[in-house]
């Protein structure tokens, strides 16, 4: 009990409680805002896990899911359900609260089944969740939207209701004639009812000529309320009617709430897990809005980078409040305790009470506001004191207020707590004090996890350099404007400033003087060397803000010329192929060309006319297409008898003339006699040169092109394999592989591709094959290969 009434006390000093309430805006349904306004921190390292994991798992479905996780539709049905269970009777209005709720369940089990590989966590909460919709088909057949029972519910309530309608309008029928008939008897044409009776307004002097039952009177006198006589049995069987169909309906309410009563433990556990889903969602929609981490659970220390009050972030927001001024908190895994000082409004219970909610949150599975990583330890208690403990009713000053409070605290006190003290030692004799909260540091330093006290006491800075686990930190106060700055300096204590601040607030300046000089030495040189430690830090400061800036710029330039850099390729890339294609452009021209050259000569026997008309026109497209480059080493002078190589055709010939005085060379190419330049000859198997482009060729030609040599096929050069089995096939491409010296062009077709693979797997083996590949489209595809030889 002592241990709940400190924890709880410690939740209020720190403000836990308007913390939920915040959260709990962010929460859709009703029963998850209550749950977020009761919240409290877990004692399971373990449910704290869980919950993180679940916020982090709603957060990535709020950006791959549309609208994120929605409920609309899902109403607290958990007491009409335990109602149903004890056999009571619900309401239309609960059953379609009901409904709703399974068809809503059903859409979110969907939205995150359908994203489970990125909420494997809350696809497992779902997994087992029943939604009914034959219950759900039944509540919407039997109620109407405006929660009462329909007629389509049960045949006989349709019934009734038929037969209430006739009834009705044969009252209203009969009243309508007699208001008619009579119409001087009456105050005006009107009909209403009292209770379940139809009444018409008959004027007081008029009473004895309209016969019937009185059912109530105008407050003036002079009008009565009257169910004639000639509707009471038409009413009467109106009534008894009315009262059947409430039995009617009662009946199938309770038919409808038996059926709830069956599915009572299933519809519990779906409420439990709509419940817990919309927790989740409200931790991440919270976390969006604070700006929130997820934080990480270490062993000892702690890594809280720009942290912020959350308080303070929603008082900015929503109450127009300062801006939040972050802090660090780098606690090392070494140190148990931290002593901050410096001047009142400087911001150190502020600290206080953001580590304290961080620890909390954290622990509640909640995202803290800090940056990425944020690393808390695992504390199994947070134990604060925090505040003025006066009390004028327990006769209790400050100083006993504190005391009464850490007298509770070192009762609870274990090795995993977190103790938070604010002023610690204050409200007594200042020697006293001081000499209190050494001890008292010193003691809880050994027994707790961590220890955070601020103080105005100066001999507590100095338990940093006599024990090896204290460390000191400060808030910054800016003497140029006498105000704090809220930043937190780690690893230097806070300077006495009164002197400084009184003289610049105009007190006598010889009154400070005096105060100045009967200042202790040791107190003198502390501050000197506190001051010069402070100026020091904030020219590291600055050096690191400028090294930061400077690393931004040079990230940001890099970044420009990447991106520069990639538009030049895409560039060059973009004039490399255009490049490209009008070489494949060139060359597919000049083949066809040299092509419908072959085929003329190939339709019949080649004259001696035709054939030296197709030798000048060969020439004439190796001058128009591939000028006057040599494609073979200068050195090379061509003989008679000479085995060459026509470079532009891809063809074998045989020199029949050695080169004349203009370098032309005759040669033997089949029954083919051409004059081509000694330089576009080699030697069979020497490299090969690259073709000149066209000199009317407008873009200049690529570095590289690829090689595109014109093939031209013939008769000769071509064996027809189709039909033949493998064996036979290599009887007869072994004579023609060893008599070809230029390509060779085999026939083999598709079929199964047996014959194909038969084909190449003897190429390959073969000395005199080079290379081969597929044939052009137009020559075949893959049911032709052609055959390079060396």
């Amino acid at each position: 009990m002592l241990l709940a009434d400190l924890g709880a006390e410690t939740r209020g000093l720190l403000g836990w409680a308007r913390l939920c309430a915040q959260l709990a805006s962010f929460a859709q349904t009703k029963a998850a805002k209550g749950e977020c306004e009761t919240l409290l921190p877990f004692e399971a390292r373990s449910e704290a896990e869980r919950w993180l994991q679940r916020a982090e798992e709603a957060l990535r479905l709020a950006e791959s899911v549309p609208g994120g996780l929605a409920f609309d539709g899902v109403h607290d049905i958990a007491s009409d359900v335990e109602r149903a269970g004890r056999g009571g009777l619900l309401t239309g209005e609960a059953l379609l609260a009901v409904a709703s709720t399974l068809a809503a369940a059903r859409r979110l089990r969907r939205a995150i089944e359908e994203h489970s590989g990125q909420a494997e966590e809350l696809a497992l909460l779902v997994a087992e969740v029943r939604t009914f919709p034959e219950l759900e088909q039944e509540i919407y057949r039997c109620i109407d939207d405006t929660g009462e029972v329909a007629d389509r519910a049960s045949e006989k309530l349709r019934d009734l209701r038929s037969g209430h309608r006739r009834l009705r309008a044969e009252i209203q029928r009969t009243l309508l004639q007699l208001l008619q008939r009579r119409a001087n008897c009456f105050q005006e044409s009107l009909i209403t009812q009292r209770g379940e009776r139809f009444v018409v307004p008959v004027k007081v002097s008029h009473r004895d000529q309209v016969p019937g039952i009185v059912h109530d009177s105008s407050a003036s006198g002079q009008t009565l309320f009257v169910e004639p006589m000639a509707v009471i049995d038409t009413t009467n069987r109106l009534v008894e009617g009315m009262r059947a169909e409430q039995v009617e309906i009662e009946r199938i309410l309770a038919e409808l709430a038996a059926l709830v009563a069956e599915r009572a433990t299933e519809l519990l556990h779906l409420h439990r897990v709509l419940v817990d889903l919309d927790l989740a969602a409200a931790r991440a929609r919270y976390a969006s809005w604070l700006g929130a981490v997820r934080p990480r659970f270490g062993e000892r220390g702690c890594g809280l980078v720009q942290v912020r009050h959350p308080l303070l972030v929603w008082q900015e927001r929503h109450e127009q409040g300062t801006p939040v001024v972050p802090v660090d908190l780098p606690v090392d895994p070494a140190v148990r305790a931290v002593v901050i000082t410096g001047p009142n409004t400087g911001g150190k219970t502020v600290t206080l009470k953001t580590l304290g909610l961080v620890v909390l949150m954290a622990q509640a599975g909640l995202f803290v506001p800090a940056r990425d990583p944020a690393v808390l330890p695992w504390f199994d208690r947070v134990l604060a004191d925090i505040g003025d403990e006066q009390s004028i009713e327990q006769n209790l000053s400050t100083f006993s207020g504190h005391i009464r409070r850490i007298v509770r605290i070192l009762a609870a006190l274990t090795p995993d707590a977190l103790v938070l003290l604010d002023e610690v030692g204050a409200g007594t004799d200042p020697q006293e004090g001081a000499a209190l909260a050494r001890a008292l540091l010193v003691h809880l330093a050994e027994r707790a996890g961590l220890v955070l006290a601020t103080t105005h006491y100066g001999e507590l800075k100095a338990l940093k350099y006599t024990q090896s686990h204290f460390e000191n930190a400060s808030v910054e106060f800016d003497l140029a404007t006498l105000s704090p700055t809220y930043r937190l300096l780690w690893g230097i204590p806070g300077r006495s400033n009164a002197l400084t601040i009184a003289e610049r607030l105009g007190l006598d300046a010889q009154v400070v003087a005096v105060a100045q000089a009967s200042l202790s030495e040791g107190d003198v040189e502390l501050d000197r060397v506190i001051g010069a430690l402070q100026e020091q830090l904030q020219i590291q400061e600055e050096q690191v803000r400028s090294t930061t800036r400077l690393r931004g710029e040079v990230e940001r330039l890099q970044s420009d010329l990447l991106r520069q850099q990639v538009l030049l390729d895409a560039r060059e890339a973009a004039l490399r192929a255009r490049q490209d294609q009008q070489v494949r452009e060139v060359v597919a021209e000049a083949r066809a060309e040299v092509a419908q050259v072959i085929r003329t000569l190939q339709r019949g026997d080649a004259t001696a006319q035709q054939a030296q008309q197709a030798s000048e026109a060969l020439k004439a497209v190796g001058e128009a297409y591939l000028g006057e480059e040599s494609a073979a080493p200068a050195e090379y002078r061509p003989q008679p008898g000479d085995k060459v190589e026509i470079v532009p055709l891809g063809q074998m010939g045989e020199v029949l003339s050695p080169p004349d005085n203009g370098d032309q060379v005759r040669v033997q190419v089949g029954i083919l006699k051409l004059t081509v330049p000694a330089s576009q000859l080699r030697r069979p198997g020497s490299p090969a040169t690259r073709p000149k482009p066209r000199p009317q060729a407008e873009v200049p030609r690529p570095p590289s092109p690829p090689k595109q040599e014109p093939l031209v096929r013939t008769e000769a050069q071509t064996i027809d394999l189709r039909g033949r089995r493998v064996a036979e096939a290599e009887a007869l491409l072994e004579p023609e592989l060893n008599r070809q010296s230029g390509p060779l062009w085999i026939i083999h077709g598709h079929g199964t591709g047996k014959l194909r693979d038969g084909i190449h797997e003897i190429l390959e083996r073969h000395p005199r094959v080079a290379r081969f590949e597929f044939a052009d489209r137009t020559e075949g595809g893959n049911g032709v290969t052609v055959v390079f030889l060396k």
